[in-house]
């Protein structure tokens, strides 16, 4: 399978698949944290790219700044900042890719567009917290929750001030890769082509 993970500098999901025999690519405006495929530019850019063969799957996870609900205090303040990002999430899932997932926490999406098909949580994946996550999918069946654990501490809410804090809110955590990655990525048995070109750590 040929995945692309957008809006991912973590490459905790890139390298879930990559695990698993995929050829997994992020991209995202910020270099990559890991050594890894990556693209450094927005998702628009990496797909008007000639990649020589069509992508199967991608997973977004797009900012969420401008539309979840915990910012909603400043929602008046930013109406065309929220409209840009909210065509932005819709644009993502209009794409001409045949699997498409793209993830965000509870906001304003859910009323702009449709609601999400899946809600997930940490503690349904092994990771004992809370941390409400919507899905919204085309042509992909909900995770099955394979790990569910006790514990529902909200860590990522009480996480410290600081210029990284919004790093820290924002990386998928290892088990919801780990499923992601075992469940949508069995959805094609063919084992994926390696890349036309090969890439390190650059844009265009």
């Amino acid at each position: 399978m040929r995945v692309i993970i957008a809006c991912e500098f973590s490459g905790v999901v890139r390298d879930a698949f990559t695990r698993r025999g995929h050829f997994a690519i992020s991209c995202d405006l910020l270099p990559s944290e890991k050594p890894g495929p990556h693209f450094i530019g927005s998702i628009w850019e990496f797909l008007r790219q000639d990649w020589g063969q069509p992508f199967d799957l991608m997973i977004a996870f797009p900012p969420c700044t401008h539309v979840a609900v915990s910012g909603a205090r400043w929602f008046k303040n930013k109406i065309g900042l929220q409209r840009e990002a909210l065509d932005f999430m819709r644009d993502i899932l209009e794409r001409p890719i045949p699997r498409i997932a793209m993830e965000n926490p509870i906001g304003v999406f859910s009323t702009y567009w449709r609601k999400p098909d899946q809600i997930i949580q940490p503690w349904m994946f092994g990771h004992g917290e809370t941390k409400a996550t919507c899905l919204w999918l085309k042509n992909l069946p909900k995770l099955i929750p394979p790990n569910v654990v006790k514990g529902r501490k909200p860590r990522v809410h009480y996480a410290s001030p600081g210029p990284n804090r919004w790093k820290e809110r924002s990386r998928t955590l290892q088990g919801i890769a780990d499923a992601m990655a075992d469940q949508w990525g069995s959805l094609v048995v063919e084992k994926a082509a390696q890349p036309r070109t090969s890439w390190e750590e650059s844009g265009p």
